[in-house]
């Protein structure tokens, strides 16, 4: 089987691509500089010219805040540029494996959202994801469309990253702890992603380590687990002031993937702990 990767520079393309490798997979991997997504034209040359089985798409518009502002650039890459894989994979006859976000719901609902949960984000990026999804659904005939939630990995902006650094210049730390959602460790996800490739049930899944947390309680396990001494507290969001609105909980229920591929992912507190022994 052959793959097709794209936004093959993030953390979740990094650990594909690298167990492509580990199982020597055939795939062409482009980054945003190699394929622009937004090209109906390039997107179809290269679906045409490399002849993949499964596209695998990674690219995607993740600046939530800068969003607001940038929100035309978020729907072309979120939106129409999933249009343009959707299409060139129907063309093809390639399966497209394309990823949502909880950013898709609003938050309130107070316990976790299942796949037939309806959609309604509260900022322009959950918006451009939801419109990617969209086409997702109304122009494919076989897909996996797989929502995730606080994705972490190799790279800066991964949320443990950002911690350590800030705890590194920084004597007191305060996080926001109305905020709760479940984190996905992404070499967990790389695997379970080709489990359910391999299965042929197509459609739409929620994709997350196991249980739940707030960035509060995930940073203190961060700082407990590195013997970090200093003070941690407690914060809310309405002290920090950002341009995008954030759900409140959007804890994201797995089912049916276990009963899919046969198993639960780790939970939080494992995988956080394997990406803290990697460091």
């Amino acid at each position: 089987m052959k793959y097709l990767i794209t936004g093959a520079r993030g953390q979740l393309a990094t650990e594909i691509t690298g167990l492509l490798d580990r199982r020597s997979a055939e795939y062409k991997a482009f980054n945003e500089f190699e394929l622009d997504i937004t090209s109906a034209s390039d997107v179809l040359s290269a679906v045409e010219g490399e002849r993949p089985e499964v596209v695998i798409n990674c690219a995607a518009y993740n600046a939530v805040d800068a969003a607001e502002a940038e929100w035309r650039k978020a729907f072309m890459i979120n939106g129409t540029g999933v249009r343009n894989l959707a299409l060139a994979c129907e063309k093809q006859g390639a399966v497209l494996v394309h990823f949502g976000t909880d950013f898709v719901f609003d938050g309130t609902k107070g316990t976790p959202y299942t796949i037939v949960d309806a959609p309604n984000p509260i900022c322009r990026y959950g918006e451009s994801k939801l419109l990617g999804e969209m086409y997702v659904r109304d122009l494919l005939t076989r897909f996996f469309l797989i929502r995730l939630s606080w994705v972490f990995g190799s790279g800066e902006f991964s949320f443990p990253t950002k911690v350590l650094e800030w705890a590194s210049r920084n004597r007191k730390l305060r996080i926001v702890d109305d905020q709760t959602a479940s984190p996905a460790y992404a070499v967990d996800l790389a695997a379970a992603i080709f489990d359910l490739i391999g299965t042929g049930a197509y459609g739409l899944y929620h994709m997350t380590n196991s249980g739940r947390c707030s960035r509060y309680e995930w940073a203190r396990f961060i700082l407990e687990k590195t013997g970090w001494d200093g003070e941690l507290e407690p914060a809310k969001s309405v002290e920090f002031d950002t341009p995008a609105k954030r759900p409140p909980y959007s804890v994201l229920e797995n089912f049916p993937l276990k009963e899919t591929i046969g198993y639960e992912l780790p939970t939080w507190q494992e995988a956080t702990e394997e990406f803290l022994g990697k460091k």
